[in-house]
């Protein structure tokens, strides 16, 4: 899933602990996310966007996406 996480964290000035700890998650969880090793949950991908206060999907690309 294609993503700009960690462009948006270092635009934020947080390192991978603050999000972690942010998102009440592990900083092993943000590695993965950023590396593309794992995608979010709908729950997670949603506290990520509450972060960076923008919608999901200026967050993440949707890979199902049927264009016209």
């Amino acid at each position: 899933m294609k993503q700009n996480l960690r462009e948006l964290r270092t635009e934020m000035g947080l390192t991978q602990a603050d999000l972690a700890a942010r998102l009440g998650v592990s900083r092993q969880a943000v590695i993965a996310l950023e590396t593309d090793k794992h995608s979010p949950s709908l729950d997670l991908a949603y506290k990520i966007a509450g972060v960076f206060d923008r919608p999901v999907e200026a967050i993440f690309a949707n890979p199902y996406r049927v264009t016209p």
